[in-house]
This record gives structure tokens, sequence and C-alpha cells, in this order.
């Protein structure tokens, strides 16, 4: 039996690479080009690709992404950046005949502030988060250009996952450029290497947030290719559950062995207060997350620290 050809963008990136590390990958022929064999900004030579390589699906994971500091510096590159990407490989699918898409998107798509879970039914229904809102905007085209396919004619299914935040290996761990997460780990690092006593915390450090370690999206992402045909069209990906951003700082000092204190910034911009993800079509569909915060946070320190090699 032929293996199903899955095209994979953003292989290169956190998502991709944890999906390419998955122990059951070898199922399918993935085709992972970076962005120097494939640039996913022009639309014919995605097209001509697709054309050559007929894969039986794509899974759309490339994009440009950052954290907080990123999103507020460079809005014009995260909308278009973004938009350009999803928007080419979307119709570019279209158009070469690809009948089944994954498209990944994210949980900025949704309102802000919002106390409760977030469920699908509510992306387009309040205003955006102000800090990463080009960034949203941009996956909310494009999820919404697939639904707009699949309305058109049901032969072709491009289906969006909204995941939750992710961290996990393969992240960036620059502060310019990195996610809570990361940027934490290497706060802390550098605290505990350099002797410092205290640790910044943007805000009071009571805001909450969810993140999954990035290898359990790549399971979701193995379980939808598998079982594509169940997979609801519009479907969130994360825990169903949250910590304060105090927590995540704890937890990450726990697992370097940190000892120092916490002080807080009460000047710098934290954005939403909260943003969780309701589960429950994940859950009905039959997956859930794997990995608690202490052991996803121990691979992704370990990981960054032989990075560090």
């Amino acid at each position: 039996m032929n293996k199903i050809r899955v095209l994979l963008t953003g292989g290169g990136g956190m998502v991709g690479l944890n999906l390419l590390e998955h122990p059951d990958i070898g199922e399918f022929e993935v085709l992972a080009p970076r962005s120097s064999e494939l640039d996913l900004r022009d639309f014919a030579a995605i097209r001509s690709y697709l054309t050559k390589h007929a894969p039986d699906m794509v899974i759309h994971a490339a994009g440009k992404v950052g954290g907080i500091q990123a999103n507020i510096r460079e809005p014009v590159g995260f909308l278009l950046e973004n938009l350009d990407m999803g928007r080419n490989i979307v119709w570019a699918a279209r158009q070469a005949g690809v009948k089944r898409l994954i498209n990944l998107g994210s949980s900025c798509m949704y309102p802000r502030n919002h106390s409760e879970p977030l469920g699908e039914e509510m992306v387009l229904k309040g205003e955006l988060e102000p800090t990463n809102e080009g960034y949203a905007l941009a996956k909310v085209v494009t999820a919404r250009l697939c639904e707009y396919i699949s309305r058109e004619d049901a032969g072709y299914q491009y289906k969006t996952l909204i995941p939750c935040n992710l961290y996990g290996r393969h992240d960036k761990f620059d502060p310019a450029h990195s996610h809570l997460i990361p940027a934490i780990i290497h706060k802390v690092s550098l605290a505990k290497s350099t002797g410092q006593s205290l640790v910044e915390i943007w805000g009071d450090g009571m805001a909450r947030r969810e993140f999954m370690f990035a290898g359990d999206l790549a399971d979701a992402l193995v379980k939808s290719i598998r079982e594509f045909d169940s997979l609801p069209m519009l479907m969130n990906v994360g825990l169903g559950h949250d910590h304060t951003i105090n927590e995540y700082y704890q937890v990450v000092a726990e697992v370097l062995g940190y000892d120092g204190d916490f002080t807080h910034n009460l000047s710098k911009p934290v954005g939403m207060a909260r943003k969780l993800v309701n589960t429950e079509r994940q859950l009905a569909w039959g997956w859930s997350a794997q990995h608690s915060l202490r052991k996803g946070v121990e691979k992704t320190c370990k990981y960054f620290m032989e990075s560090l090699q």
C-alpha cells in the first residue's frame, strides 16, 4: 500500500521539526522543503511544486512567529508575511487539485479579554488583542479561505487546527523573538549562570496562559493525517487548563535549579489577561496532550542547554 504523501510547510520551524521527529512519522512520505527550495511568498513556485510532486495532503505549518515584543515591533511583517504564505499555499493547493489540507491557525484568532474557554465558534466574534493583531488577522483570513473553499466544493476538505500557545524542542530562545516559556528559560538560565539574585517578570505575573509542549501538537497532527475524515473542519488543540505567568517562572526555576527571587515590572505590557481554548471537540475526536508542564519544561530546558554546547 502506498504511503500518504504529505507536503509540510515550515519543516524547519518548531512545529515542523517536532512533527518530523515524531516516532510514527515514517508511516507517511513527507516532503518538507525549506524556504530556499520553496518560497511560500512566490505563488507560481508553489503551484509548480505542487503540480510536480502531487501530494495527497498539505499541512501548512509555516509562518513568521514571535512573542509579544516581536509582534509589537513588527506588525507589518507579521501581517503581510503570514497572509502571503497562507493565501498562496491554500489557493495553490486548490488550483493543483490537492483535496486535503490541514492549516494551522493560532489562538490569537480569538477575541481578547474572555475569561471563559474559547470555543471555535468565537472566531471573529470580538476585538482582537492589539499586541499581536497583525499576526491574528493573517491567521483568520487563511482559516476563512480554507472554509470558503470547502463550502464551494465539498470535494476539497481544507481544515484548520487552532493550537494554543506552544513551546518545546527547536523553540526560539532569543528574547527579541521568543514566546513566554523559552524567554523565561533564557532569562532564568542567564540569571543562574551570572549569579543574579533577581529576575524581572513583566506585569504582576497573574495573567494566565495555556502552553502545550510542541511534541504533543505533532502527535495530534499524526492522528490528523491518519484520521483525516473524522477531523472536524475547525478544531482547537490544547490542554484545556492554564497556569499563571508566575507559575511558569517558578517551574522553570525549579527545573534549572535557580534559587533567586523575582521582581515585577508593572510598567510592561502583558497582553490578554487569560487565553484558554475549549477542548471539547478535541476530546470528542479522541485526542489529548500527554506532557505535563513539568515534563515539557524539563525536555525544553534539556534541549536549550544542549544547544549551548
